[in-house]
Parts: structure tokens; C-alpha cells; sequence
């Protein structure tokens, strides 16, 4: 089970920040692994994602909803995942580093959907799963792109290969999470 998000600091914030920023290089080979805190809200083990753009277009984004070891971690983990192993980009590059804008997701609880109603864009990332599928999209990637509670479905069922009403089917679990 996902647990809940710690209460999260400007300073906490700052460091998770500096954690991914430090990973992303390090993954490069430009630097050393970030340290990592082992109290506090940022040795917590939650779930988290790390998204990477360059110039506002899109060059990584990997998380995972359970953490095998602390916030901190997990934030290092996926920053340098996110870098490099994110299999619809190329890895960064050291050239794009200055440009690099990286963003931090410290996830919650997943709950089930049980009605569209349930779904509030800009508060609300979903999760759809039908077989071996599985889509997940932030709760920011709806608000950038001004989709409604349905589309935001339908592009996370694209996203895990599926038609884009299989959130619908029966088989379908899909869930709900904010960050």
C-alpha cells in the first residue's frame, strides 16, 4: 500500500530538488551522487516521480508508486532513470544540462475510481491497468493540455497502449492519486 505523502517543506521541497538535480549529473558523470538524508520527511519511503523537460519540451519522466527505500532515494533513483532510461527519449546530454528544468512529483495514496465524477483535474493523476497494461499521467499533464475528466482518461489508456475507452471495461482498474 502506498503511503501518505510527508507534510513537505519550502526547504524539503528545495532539497528534493537539489537531490534530482544532483542525480541527473552524476548519472552524466559529472558529479559525485547526491547525499542523501536518513531522517526526516525525506527518509520517508513514498512513492515519487521526476520529470525532465528541456527548452518546455518533454526529455524524461519515471516514477514509481512504491519505494524500495527512502523519499531521497527514490527521488535520486528516478531523476537518474528519468535521465537516461526512459525508453521515448534519448538519455540527456551534458550540452542540455543548463537548460534542464526538473520537476519533482511526491505521490499519495492511489484510490479507486468509481465514478468519472470522482476525477478533479489539476488535483487528481490517474492510473488505468487492463492486462499487462498500464498508463499513468500526472495530475499537471491534463491542466497543461486543458483536457477534460474524459480525454484525461483516454490519453492515460494511450499511453499504456490501449484503446482509449478502455477505462471503461470491465477488466479495467483504474485509480486515482494526487501529489
Amino acid at each position: 500500500m502506498t503511503r501518505a505523502p510527508p507534510r513537505l517543506g519550502a526547504l524539503d521541497r528545495a532539497a528534493l530538488l537539489g537531490i534530482a538535480q544532483a542525480a541527473v549529473r552524476a548519472r552524466l558523470g559529472l558529479g559525485p551522487a547526491p547525499p542523501l538524508p536518513d531522517r526526516g520527511a525525506l527518509a520517508e519511503p513514498v512513492g515519487a516521480f521526476v520529470t525532465l523537460r528541456v527548452g518546455g519540451e518533454l526529455r524524461g519522466c519515471i516514477g514509481t508508486f512504491t519505494s524500495a527505500g527512502s523519499l531521497a532515494g527514490t527521488v535520486a533513483r528516478m531523476a537518474g532513470s528519468a535521465a537516461s532510461e526512459d525508453p521515448r527519449f534519448e538519455p540527456v546530454r551534458a550540452a542540455e544540462l543548463d537548460r534542464l528544468e526538473v520537476q519533482v512529483s511526491v505521490l499519495g495514496p492511489r484510490r479507486p475510481m468509481r465514478d468519472l465524477e470522482e476525477l478533479e483535474i489539476g488535483r487528481d493523476g490517474v492510473l488505468v491497468e487492463l492486462g499487462w497494461r498500464r498508463g499513468v499521467l500526472l495530475p499537471i499533464v491534463a491542466v497543461e493540455s486543458g483536457w477534460d475528466s474524459t480525454t484525461f482518461l483516454e490519453r492515460t489508456c494511450l499511453k499504456a497502449g490501449l484503446a482509449p475507452d478502455a477505462w471503461r471495461e470491465p477488466g479495467a482498474k483504474v485509480e486515482l492519486f494526487t501529489e
